[in-house]
């Protein structure tokens, strides 16, 4: 003889509980992952930060620097004084925060870590040879992504920077000039 069991009803009290307590469970699972991405993020852009710092990327990428009255509300959003090379023209170095316009907002981290490491821009075209990307080739991937995440956590800055400029062409700021030993006048 077989006796069909029947499922116990349960209250509704206990239904909505147990859909509670699975919702917090699952929402605290999500919490969990979300903030060691968080904190993961911040702690590349805080390395980001260390590595700028000691490229001193905000000296050729940040108005004032040369000129002795560095502005920390531009930081990183382009140069006021050029680098003329005799055999290139003359060079600004330009907006590296995410502004769409007038920055590297619209680049993506490979494009930004190509260019870091490559020298060679989104549109094609190669970074001046002041920018010292052949030696940022050398760091490893981790510290390459960290210069990424910092660069791409910088507050927008608008600020367009003029150039680059051929050899003869006038340059609206100061230079400094690169000259090669054998082309200075002795004195």
């Amino acid at each position: 003889m077989t006796r069909d069991i029947k499922p116990m009803k349960l209250p509704s009290f206990f239904t909505f509980f147990s859909s509670c307590a699975s919702v917090c469970v699952l929402t605290t699972c999500f919490a969990g992952i979300a903030g060691a991405t968080d904190k993961l993020n911040q702690q590349l852009v805080s390395r980001g930060y260390y590595l700028s710092q000691l490229g001193n990327c905000e000296h050729c990428h940040t108005p004032g620097h040369f000129l002795g009255k560095r502005d920390q509300s531009k930081t990183l959003s382009g140069s006021d004084v050029g680098f003329w090379d005799p055999n290139l023209g003359t060079v600004i170095g330009p907006n590296i925060t995410p502004d769409d316009e007038t920055g590297i907002g619209t680049w993506t981290p490979q494009d930004i870590r190509l260019a870091l490491t490559t020298g060679e821009r989104p549109d094609g075209r190669l970074l001046s040879p002041v920018m010292p990307w052949a030696d940022l080739a050398q760091l490893q991937e981790p510290d390459i992504l960290a210069l990424v995440e910092y660069l791409k956590s910088l507050k927008p800055v608008k600020n367009k920077v003029p150039g680059p400029f051929g050899r003869a062409e006038a340059v609206p700021v100061p230079t400094l000039r690169l000259v090669p030993p054998d082309k200075v006048k002795q004195q």
